[in-house]
């Protein structure tokens, strides 16, 4: 028998015990299935339905979320160590840029299963199709598209994070296999990706029944795959798909608002209208000078009207828990989570230095941070507490911090896409399809025109969250491509801060510009242990990826290094710069 491989290694009973790990809803609780047979599974709707609720619910585990956060967050200029980081080794070497392929957060083991599980059912549904007359082809073809974004996705976070890896569309069934192939390059896969997803958008689900109250937010629809399509443009720099594909989405989330609006009755309050056009929530609370309305919907109660695809925790103590934020960004307990604000960020408004965040007024700095005692550091409040509240009636702008999640029993949502993330990558793809250099004619006024269109977004993102009694950005200070191109990337930190989003869009612009010195300089800015050194070490453009795990390399002889990291056998990089 051949050794296991770890990247794909999954067996039916470990398939079928996996389905149930908390999740939502009819669809994603379905209970566990044990010791049936490959033979006597597949065979009815209820078995690919089964499986594919365990592909949300894998998902939905600790170690995937906590690797979305790893991947996406822990490298970037937003985060340090917190409470008791010490006691994680593999953590704090993250925080020091001595990352080798020994340390547990490049295991993708659970990617690959997720993976794995959306591969079988492209196997077997069509066979399940044949056999069950309740299972149509209209469904098999729903099925095909969903699965077929979920593992388009784990493959996005993987590329995004190792830049390339083994690239496999078929299941793994047995022994006999050969799975330990080499790794595909990234542009190969994300190509790979694109074209699934374009294959397979006109047959995902528009709009589940309004019955199934956590369907539309927190499963595949046409809404998700064309956010994903418009990510994954940006980063193919198809900036003119990016574009299209953010239209389709912004459209469907303007007429998702239209419907919703024509069944009220009465006037509209006013956080329940258009902000230039967009169907944000408004942030001011109803009553008494206070913020914090938007973050109560999109982070507290989840499932917003922003919101396009998001992991559902459920509210109930039964119910699979948010560990990863619970233990990360901070709980009853600690307060301050295992990781922690950047001090430049966590002080960036009462020491009115202004670096991250453009004046005081800026609701999302009270409403994303909890600003502990003098003598404590402050932690990180978005997603680990489920309101937040800006008073400003005081004569300075003061944040009640409300209470933690208890210990172990956070069940915030994890937002995969919202609104407002696709509003700014269509704003920074516009900025990239302006060219400066044509100096005709039209070529000024096609220009002006993208730079104009991506500021106005930027405005409107930044104006909901906007406390003061002017709320316009001022255009003048915004003058050229560069500037605003540097206000859209600003922007996308300030709103999405926390969200498993920073890391990617700095890897992203290195990738777009041929070098990794805006990322350098970004990062440097927290002032991590081994500033200098970790400032040279990020200068290689392979070093902002992460190495593959040891682990990986053993069993599949067909992977190699990434080079910035040696062999993966030595523990320490030093000699590899």
């Amino acid at each position: 028998m051949k050794q296991k491989v770890t990247i794909i290694k999954t067996c039916l009973v470990g398939l079928l015990s996996g389905l149930m790990l908390g999740a939502c809803s009819d669809f994603l609780s379905i209970s566990p299935l044990d010791k049936i047979s490959m033979e006597d599974f597949w065979n009815e709707k209820a078995d690919v339905d089964n499986v594919v609720a365990g592909c949300y619910s894998n998902m939905q585990s600790q170690a995937v979320v906590e690797r979305m956060m790893a991947w996406g967050e822990f490298r970037s200029d937003n985060l340090v160590g917190g409470t008791n980081v010490e006691g994680n080794v593999n953590l704090m070497n993250i925080f020091k840029e001595n990352i080798n392929g020994s340390n547990t957060y490049v295991k993708w083991g659970d990617f690959y299963n997720v993976i794995n599980r959306c591969n079988l059912v492209l196997y077997y549904a069509p066979r399940v199709a044949e056999n069950d007359p309740n299972y149509t082809h209209g469904d098999l073809l729903a099925t095909q598209a969903e699965v077929t974004a979920i593992r388009a996705l784990m493959y996005f976070y993987l590329i995004r994070t190792f830049r390339d890896v083994p690239y496999i569309t078929q299941p793994f069934l047995d022994d006999n296999q050969k799975m330990d192939i080499p790794a595909s390059a990234f542009d190969e896969v994300l190509d790979s990706l694109i074209q699934d997803l374009e294959n397979v958008q006109t047959f995902a689900v528009k709009k589940y029944p309004v019955t199934k109250t956590y369907y539309q937010r927190g499963r595949i629809t046409q809404d998700a795959i064309h956010a994903m399509l418009a990510d994954m443009y940006l980063w193919k720099q198809d900036y003119a798909n990016a574009v299209r594909y953010a239209d389709i989405v912004i459209e469907a989330k303007k007429a998702e608002y239209q419907e919703d609006m024509s069944k009220k009755v009465g006037t509209l309050s006013e956080n329940e209208q258009l902000i230039d056009g967009y169907p944000l929530i408004g942030d001011k609370m109803t009553t008494g000078n206070y913020y914090g309305n938007a973050y109560q919907y999109i982070f507290g109660d989840g499932n917003s009207r922003e919101s396009i695809f998001e992991l559902i925790f459920m509210d109930d103590e039964q119910m699979l828990a948010n560990g990863a934020v619970g233990s990360y960004y901070g709980n009853g307990d600690t307060e301050v989570g295992v990781v922690r604000p950047a001090d430049f960020i966590s002080t960036d408004v009462t020491d009115e230095v202004f670096e991250v965040f453009l004046n005081k007024y800026d609701a999302r700095y009270y409403e994303n941070h909890h600003f502990g005692e003098s003598n404590k550091p402050n932690g990180v409040r978005k997603y680990a507490s489920p309101t937040a509240s800006v008073d400003l009636t005081k004569a300075e702008i003061m944040s009640y911090n409300s209470v933690y999640y208890p210990n172990g029993l956070c069940h915030a949502n994890w937002i995969i896409y919202r609104l407002t993330d696709v509003m700014l990558m269509k704003a920074e793809a516009m900025v990239e399809m302006a060219n400066e250099s044509d100096t005709t004619e039209y070529g000024k006024l096609h220009t002006d025109s993208l730079l104009q269109a991506a500021f106005a977004i930027v405005n409107t993102v930044n104006k909901r969250s906007n406390c003061s009694s002017e709320k316009e950005l001022d255009k003048s200070q915004y003058a050229t491509q560069s500037l605003i191109r540097n206000l859209v990337m600003d922007e996308r930190q300030r709103e999405l801060m926390y969200e498993g989003k920073r890391w990617f869009d700095l890897v992203r612009r290195s990738r777009r510009e041929g070098n990794s010195s805006y990322l350098v300089g970004r990062v440097t800015r927290k002032g991590s242990s081994g500033g200098t050194s970790n400032a040279d070490f990020l200068s290689h453009m392979d070093a902002i990826y992460w190495p593959y795990h040891n682990d990986e390399l053993k069993v599949n002889g067909n992977l190699v290094q990434n080079p910035i990291f040696g062999s993966g056998e030595n523990e320490s990089y030093e000699q590899t710069k």
